[in-house]
């Protein structure tokens, strides 16, 4: 998100407007945490994960009443214009904005990749990296143990992350919450790994399935068929941090810079995407109506790839 924040500034910057940064998201905006951005502020923060402005939940917001006060307080301070960075519930914010007349613009922000109509959100690519190079180590102690690793990534609502893990890590066997696997067929994808004489084996499983992935290994251990000792790891919120990769870098900036110019030229309910190469707008409402759907394909090529 640094970098789509500084994108944004310094594109004001050659316009000769200005920006203001609100702090810890919707809570900051009710509260008048406003604070002017400068190119100083904004400089050396193109490597560091995260967002300077923080972030922060608030029920208040969600209500006609916090939107109202949220309007009220984007008057008082003279902005004309607001650029949201997040996922669902941000843009959901904007969209209440917009409908009350407020010029704004969304950029995709959720590593879940579930915002429809953009192919890729930032912070996506960060984090598929933080997970295999996570898998990667721990495939290292699994091989060397004979062991099978259970390991949990986020993906509630959606498994993209799960998928593409699977494919891009080698893994033995997948669960998603658009494709769930049994306990029992987790287990006979692992025996079957034991059985063909594999020295170990990896099932991603995304947050979002029904059963905890606790139960999953408890299940896992009491089947004697597996062969494998089980271990269980949970990346949990070490995928969300560290320094963002060379695309996520591109994709924030060129949509940082999108949205701004989206803005200058009056666009509003609208988010940035990325379709193909290029970027283009869609309606907010559009991007959150469902969550994006993963290519059925990959699903049959992590089959494939597991044998």
């Amino acid at each position: 998100m640094n970098a789509a924040i500084r994108a944004v500034v310094r594109t004001g910057l050659e316009y000769g407007i200005e920006v203001y940064g609100i702090r810890q998201g919707y809570l900051g905006l009710l509260n008048g945490d406003f604070h002017k951005l400068t190119s100083f502020e904004v400089s050396g923060i193109l490597q560091r994960g995260g967002t300077i402005l923080q972030t922060a939940r608030t029920d208040e917001f969600k209500t006609p009443l916090g939107q109202k006060k949220g309007l009220r307080r984007l008057n008082e301070k003279g902005i004309e214009g607001l650029i949201i960075i997040g996922g669902d519930g941000s843009l959901r914010g904007g969209l209440a904005l917009h409908k009350m007349e407020f010029p704004v613009v969304g950029v995709p922000g959720s590593i879940d990749n579930d915002l429809d109509g953009t192919n890729m959100s930032i912070g996506v690519d960060t984090a598929l990296n933080t997970i295999l190079d996570s898998l990667d180590r721990i495939r290292d102690t699994a091989s060397s143990h004979t062991r099978a690793f259970v390991i949990e990534v986020m993906g509630r609502n959606c498994g993209y992350l799960a998928i593409m893990t699977a494919i891009l890590g080698g893994a033995e066997v997948v669960s998603t919450p658009e494709r769930e696997l049994s306990m029992q067929d987790i287990a006979s994808a692992l025996a079957d790994a034991y059985e063909r004489g594999k020295s170990h084996a990896i099932a991603v499983i995304a947050e979002g399935v029904s059963y905890e992935t606790t139960d999953l290994v408890n299940y896992l251990r009491n089947q004697s068929e597996v062969g494998f000792d089980i271990r269980l790891t949970l990346l949990g919120h070490i995928q969300r941090g560290g320094s963002p990769t060379a695309f996520d870098r591109l994709l924030a900036t060129r949509m940082g810079v999108k949205a701004f110019e989206a803005l200058r030229e009056g666009q509003s309910g609208v988010m940035v995407a990325l379709d193909g190469r290029d970027l283009t707008l869609i309606p907010i409402e559009k991007a959150i109506a469902k969550s994006r759907e993963i290519n059925p394909s990959y699903f049959e090529l992590a089959r494939i790839l597991s044998r």
